[in-house]
């Protein structure tokens, strides 16, 4: 996956301190006077009567920041002024991965930066962030475009704020020459990023990519069913350990082997490498293809030698 940091300065991050950091708290609505006693509480402030005058000649008072700070311990009176004047606190790093399903983002972000399951959910359904990304009227989520890579986000993030942040890099990674790209595809951004996202969660190994992209783009071309396996899972609202015969009957518009077609909308969240392979296919003429136990996948441009690569696959892992 990619790796990495993207630095939010809308929400008033930094870089953290190095070496050994104090954490206090600034609660909102605190007085000037309230602050103060914190830092002196913290031993941030020897002589809080000399730290109140220091402050207050340098604008601190009126400027003053709720939030929470990691400051140095041994920190400057002019870093801490600094500090609660700009609002940059104390931060954490939060790696969302490729190919998760919203709610399984929702469930990483309630663990690991404590922001409720239930408003990131519902935080995804913003209307206005919908329309920022293209999606069409009836889409009800943003499944797709919360962009996968490792934020810096600074702690007690809202999920409001943690949504618009993943969506705007979304649209940060989005390149121009897309744009034309889609023109000549005939397709929307919605389509091609509900594609990329089947590519995410089908591929392990990284260079069949393009080759599972141009397979899709194939059946579609032919009206035939995808007959995606995430496409099913993403259907079951949950995690599959493996697909069975008896998965493949549920009726959903998200079920590729029942619907021909794309599915209404996005089933996990991809990277670039998978829009990439959705807007430029290989230039081949697989239909099939089969996964073999190390991820990577064999080929086939008929059905006759599809049914030879899985039976080729059984006997090999009958013989280990």
């Amino acid at each position: 996956m990619k790796w990495r940091v993207v630095v939010v300065l809308a929400l008033g991050c930094s870089p953290p301190p190095a070496g050994n950091t104090v954490t206090v708290t600034i609660p909102r609505g605190a007085s000037f006077d309230a602050a103060v006693e914190s830092l002196a509480a913290h031993g941030l402030v020897r002589s809080s009567g000399s730290f109140r005058l220091y402050a207050r000649l340098r604008g601190l008072p009126a400027g003053l920041k709720s939030g929470v700070y990691a400051l140095p311990e041994h920190a400057r009176w002019g870093t801490i002024v600094t500090t609660l004047k700009s609002g940059r606190g104390a931060e954490v790093r939060w790696t969302a991965r490729e190919g998760l399903m919203a709610f399984e983002l929702a469930d990483l972000a309630a663990v690991q930066l404590k922001v409720p399951k239930d408003s990131f959910l519902a935080a995804a359904k913003n209307p206005e962030l919908l329309r920022a990304v293209g999606a069409p009227a009836e889409t009800a989520t943003l499944e797709g475009y919360l962009f996968p890579t490792t934020y810096v986000l600074p702690v007690g993030v809202s999920a409001r704020d943690l949504i618009h942040v993943m969506t705007q890099e979304f649209l940060d990674e989005w390149k121009p020459e897309w744009d034309a790209r889609l023109d000549s595809l005939r397709m929307s951004r919605h389509q091609i990023v509900t594609l990329a996202s089947i590519i995410e969660s089908e591929v392990r190994y990284h260079p069949d990519r393009e080759y599972v992209a141009a397979a899709y783009h194939n059946r579609l071309r032919r009206g035939m069913p995808l007959q995606a396996d995430p496409t099913v899972i993403y259907a079951h609202g949950r995690r599959l350990r493996r697909v069975w015969e008896k998965n493949l009957r549920i009726r959903s518009p998200y079920n590729t082997y029942i619907l021909r077609g794309l599915p209404p909308g996005p089933i996990s969240q991809p990277g670039t490498a998978s829009l990439h392979a959705a807007l430029y296919p290989k230039p081949v003429s697989y239909i099939y293809f089969v996964a073999q136990p190390d991820g990577k996948h064999i080929f086939s441009d008929t059905y006759a030698e599809h049914l030879k690569a899985i039976r080729d696959l059984r006997a090999g892992r009958r013989r280990r």
